[in-house]
């Protein structure tokens, strides 16, 4: 069998055909380094490499600060490798095989407190909703997809794509496709609809050539993901002096209703995810803001009463 650089240059030399070009060049770099690793320790017959040399490799990326999304990056890439060799040696042993994948790190989302959301959404002082002057178009367009992205945890390409008609006020719902083309009703909250119907008025006086959108530009046109966004970092860089972004609004809103009624069914179909360990993310959320209002309220948080100076007996 050939030597254990030349497998992996082999192997590499057939990834561009077989898998997308940004997936070849990143398996690419970690095989590099797997071969570089294997150079180093020796190991120049493929039969030589054991879990526990995978083990070391890993281990030792993971000391060079390695995050470890891109160790399991690495792992499957061997992977892969291993796949290929015993395809024309089927007798060759996968050092990889019934190894674990590296954990991933605990993702926790971005999100607001509920005096944070309060106060994103307050409106400007001083311009009440009775005013329907076209200068107030951006006002309260802008005012209105705040409210709709916190009161119904939207994803800011479901707001994108929300048609006028998809709103029902009376019932207080909103139809949107959301991923997986899945279509799904949400609710809308009073204040959001408030802010809704005020702009409504100015979007029928920039409307343009039928345009079906809820939320629309000053050219008439259908408003993008990208503008969205634009508008919501500028109302968190104003009212909040933070950086925000659309789906912030979306965590807060799920965190804060799992806060509230404990159901992470409910969530999970308020928010449109398939799994419901998508969904188990906010209890993370929900635990970590226990732990916080613990350590700052609870007496006996750390061991003593408070301002009474004296170790607990």
């Amino acid at each position: 069998m050939p030597a254990t650089a030349a497998l992996i240059d082999a192997f590499l030399a057939i990834l561009p055909g077989r898998v997308a070009r940004a997936s070849a060049r990143a398996y690419a770099e970690d095989l590099r380094r797997w071969k570089a690793f294997l150079l180093q320790q020796g190991r120049l017959q493929i039969e030589e490499v054991d879990p526990a040399c995978v083990r070391h490799f890993l281990v030792q990326e993971r000391s060079r600060g390695v995050a470890v999304s891109s160790l399991r990056r690495r792992f499957a890439a061997l992977r892969a490798l291993y796949r290929w060799l015993r395809h024309d040696h089927p007798g060759l042993s996968d050092p990889s095989r019934g190894m674990p994948m590296p954990r991933a790190d605990q993702y926790l989302p971005d999100w607001l407190t509920v005096d944070q959301a309060r106060q994103l959404m307050e409106p400007p002082p001083g311009e009440p909703y009775g005013e329907t002057e076209p200068s107030r178009f951006r006002e309260r367009r802008d005012q209105a997809i705040l409210e709709l992205l916190y009161s119904s945890a939207l994803r800011v390409s479901e707001l994108a794509g929300t048609d006028l008609d998809g709103l029902d006020r009376k019932e207080g719902l909103l139809r949107v496709l959301g991923k997986g083309s899945r279509q799904r009703i949400v609710p809308v909250g009073q204040a959001a609809l408030e802010a809704i119907s005020a702009y409504l008025p100015l979007r029928a006086c920039c409307l343009r050539d039928g345009e079906t959108a809820l939320f629309i530009g000053q050219q008439g046109k259908r408003l993008g993901v990208r503008s969205i966004q634009l508008l919501v970092e500028k109302a968190g860089s104003t009212r909040l002096s933070r950086h925000l972004h659309p789906h912030t609004l979306r965590h807060s809103a799920a965190s804060h209703l799992l806060q509230s009624s404990g159901d992470l069914r409910a969530v999970q179909e308020f928010l449109g995810h398939a799994h419901i360990d998508t969904t188990a993310i906010y209890t993370h959320l929900d635990y970590q803001h226990l732990a916080q209002v613990y350590d700052r309220s609870h007496p006996r948080a750390h061991g003593r009463n408070p301002g009474d100076g004296k170790d607990p007996q």
